[in-house]
């Protein structure tokens, strides 16, 4: 084959990846000066943008033409528009807003770790400390309780109705590491009999105690403060929820905990788990399985797990069966677990 013809090296895509931090940087300063809101309003020009979000015109150009490139807005005869994704997700007039997100993901707590991932890779887990985020009471967990929210309303309600469809019998229920509080709530919501017990740190069952009350279920939504590996759970639940909370652990840290919720069932009692979970090739999907670089940089031992690992940590729990449930058009997944 002629060296015409065939297919010549490219530095493109290192470029754009030594570059990537400028997506993130466009992005946060998309949604705080209130881009996406502002062309949802009407103004499809620079200088309107501008205008309304209180910016110099060049700094906005060449924002706007940046989230475009980014495929977060387009563009037309120097009119800008948002994109289906962006008019849903990135508008503040969208129920379905997610810009508090980033209180949470890119707050400094979060994203200092990803700056020291090359020792991060030497030692094996996070470099920032011995602990990262899985510190005891750690503050990141109440910027993620206000933040997240509005990212876990949809996967919630499909997770309530997954392990409740029927919503036709009393059911006594603890959330672990509930944080914002929204999957014991939707499972309230859900079903008009559910009772909730909520355990994380106290601060974030503050912010766990206003959504309950906010959703009209705080009747029946109960705490316990603590850490899930040191507080009494009690026991007769019939579903335990773990929810974004495996993957801060190694496999024996996780079998430990799931040994005691096992304890914790009701006979015929469920555990449910939302988890980021990679296909056995750990490349698949890239969401996915590249979370488990996230858990590298901030945690000492954490990890995206597949199906079969997960599997094999509730079968090492004394559970008697594990069922993996995709959770589209969320990019995780729901395994339920028999006791």
């Amino acid at each position: 084959m002629s060296t015409s013809t065939a297919q010549q090296p490219s530095p493109q895509l290192f470029f754009q990846t030594i570059n990537a931090h400028q997506r993130t940087e466009a992005l946060k300063a998309g949604i705080e000066l209130e881009v996406f809101t502002a062309i949802g309003e009407g103004n499809t020009t620079s200088v309107e943008i501008a205008k309304r979000c209180q910016t110099s015109e060049r700094g906005m150009r060449i924002l706007c033409d940046y989230l475009t490139i980014m495929e977060m807005l387009t563009k037309e005869d120097n009119h800008y528009a948002l994109t289906l994704d962006s008019a849903t997700f990135l508008d503040k007039r969208s129920p379905a807003y997610l810009g508090t997100a980033i209180e949470f993901l890119a707050a400094p707590e979060l994203t200092e770790g990803s700056k020291h991932i090359t020792e991060a890779v030497r030692k094996g887990g996070t470099a920032i400390d011995n602990e990262g985020t899985i510190k005891p009471d750690n503050p990141i967990w109440v910027k993620f309780a206000r933040g997240m929210a509005p990212m876990m309303m949809l996967p919630s309600q499909l997770m309530a109705k997954l392990a409740d469809p029927n919503a036709d019998r009393k059911l006594k229920i603890l959330d672990i590491a509930a944080g914002h509080g929204l999957f014991g709530i939707a499972f309230a919501k859900n079903n008009p009999q559910a009772e909730i017990t909520a355990l994380d740190w106290k601060a974030v069952l503050e912010v766990a105690k206003e959504n309950a009350q906010k959703a009209g279920v705080a009747d029946r939504y109960h705490t316990k403060e603590g850490s899930a590996f040191d507080v009494e759970f009690g026991n007769g639940y019939d579903l335990v929820l773990l929810t974004n909370f495996l993957h801060h652990f190694d496999p024996p840290t996780c079998e430990t905990l799931l040994r005691k919720v096992h304890a914790a069932l009701a006979d015929g009692g469920r555990a449910v788990t939302l988890e980021f979970v990679p296909n056995e090739d750990r490349v698949t999907p890239p969401d996915a399985a590249g979370f488990s670089m996230m858990m590298l940089s901030g945690t000492p031992s954490g990890d995206a797990y597949t199906f079969s690992e997960l599997e094999r940590m509730f079968a090492n729990a004394g559970f008697s069966r594990s069922t993996n449930y995709p959770l589209p058009p969320s990019i995780q997944n729901v395994v339920i677990s028999e006791k």
